[in-house]
């Protein structure tokens, strides 16, 4: 289902990039990488997360929920309190990344859970790093 949904939804080749995803006391941090430096899958993975970035601002977590499915945990969470996240939009050097940061105990752990869902549904394509 993952790789399927992400096709649908992500513009760029899943089987050439990774997904890090970072948990951090205040939130985390979501960083895609293009293993080759491919110059257009950068900017592929560059438009979709600048895209996602200002979509989960606004509470729209439908992206993920096509991958991954309406009940990831954490999500329902997320969608609530996105108000009280600051979300951001960052360019990496052969990439993106969106961090989520908040005072709110409980959206943190929302956004840990987020990963840990993210991480195991990916498999090979996506790691936590700590």
């Amino acid at each position: 289902m993952v790789e399927r949904g992400s096709a649908e939804v992500m513009p760029f080749d899943l089987n050439r990039t990774m997904h890090v995803f970072e948990p951090t006391p205040d939130g985390g941090v979501q960083t895609v990488m293009v293993h080759d430096g491919d110059p257009r899958q950068i900017a592929l993975v560059r438009s979709h997360l600048r895209k996602e970035a200002s979509a989960f601002t606004r509470g729209d977590f439908s992206d993920p929920a096509t991958i991954h499915g309406m009940n990831m945990p954490g999500l329902p969470q997320l969608r609530a309190g996105a108000s009280r996240i600051a979300i951001n939009y960052l360019r990496t050097e052969n990439g993106a990344s969106i961090r989520f940061k908040t005072s709110d105990p409980k959206l943190v752990a929302a956004v840990h859970e987020w990963f840990a869902a993210q991480v195991k549904d990916h498999g090979a394509h996506a790691m936590m790093a700590h």
